[in-house]
């Protein structure tokens, strides 16, 4: 599907991936993580290496995803906790894999985000399609979204099974109409993973926003563009969810 020449203007919902693009995944994990990487000595390559120690994470998770492809996301937070660290070669006890597999409500909101969100609810029906459980998205909302409300919250738990499985973008789609009246033809699906959002959200007939994401630290997650040049392409760019909430308003004041 070719790139919509449709004004933003012109939709009713924007659907989110929201740990990556509304919540700062990368550096929960990563906060998270430090009881493994800080028993590594210090000449270890990835003692101080985020980047790097992000990608064998991700690795690793893609791996006990694909292995347990219904578990819950905080089983298999656990479960690559427990990975990843035999893999570094350092400890980590059966608690402290719980404690990893729950803590995704810990993990901090970007700064711009629910300004953003305040701004654009005042024209878009806003939606979450998210690859977490039901508990770590219950406890992110308490914590990171309190006093806001999204119309309506999909996850991987709700579905059966993960992005980039096409089944939770056609769960998004019909869930849409029926809870909220809205079509396909009416959605920009919001995010900044190509991999896990853009490829099958296009291949789902929606029109989609990269939210690059990674202004000071770079992105392990997201991937780099030329990484997907002809697999993905998208509608809109922007750095962040604040640029795009600017740019949406610059487009309404015009008209």
């Amino acid at each position: 599907m070719r790139p919509t020449d449709r004004p933003l203007t012109d939709f009713d919902c924007l659907t989110f991936d929201c740990y990556g693009t509304l919540i700062d995944w990368e550096g929960g994990i990563y906060q998270a993580l430090a009881p493994l990487y800080t028993q590594l000595p210090d000449d270890h390559p990835l003692r101080h290496d985020r980047a790097h120690l992000l990608g064998t994470f991700i690795k690793n998770e893609d791996i006990v995803r694909s292995a347990n492809p219904t578990a819950l996301y905080q089983d298999v937070l656990g479960e690559t906790y427990g990975r990843l660290a035999e893999e570094l070669g350092v400890a980590a006890s059966a608690a402290d894999k719980v404690a990893f597999g729950g803590g995704a409500g810990d993990w901090p909101i970007y700064p711009d985000t629910l300004d953003a969100l305040k701004r654009l609810q005042k024209h878009f029906k806003l939606v979450i399609l998210s690859n977490v459980d039901n508990d770590n998205f219950n406890r992110t909302v308490m914590q990171q979204f309190k006093h806001f409300k999204f119309d309506a919250i999909y996850t991987a738990e709700d579905i059966g099974s993960y992005k980039p499985d096409a089944r939770n973008f056609e769960y998004l789609i019909t869930y849409c109409q029926e809870d909220l009246g809205v079509t396909r033809e009416k959605i920009v699906h919001v995010a900044q993973a190509f991999f896990h959002d853009h490829i099958p959200a296009r291949a789902a007939g929606l029109a989609t926003a990269w939210i690059e994401r990674g202004e000071n630290v770079p992105s392990a997650i997201g991937g780099k563009l030329d990484e997907f040049a002809g697999r993905v392409s998208f509608s809109w760019r922007f750095k962040n969810m604040g640029e795009m909430a600017d740019a949406f308003q610059l487009l309404k004041d015009k008209d």
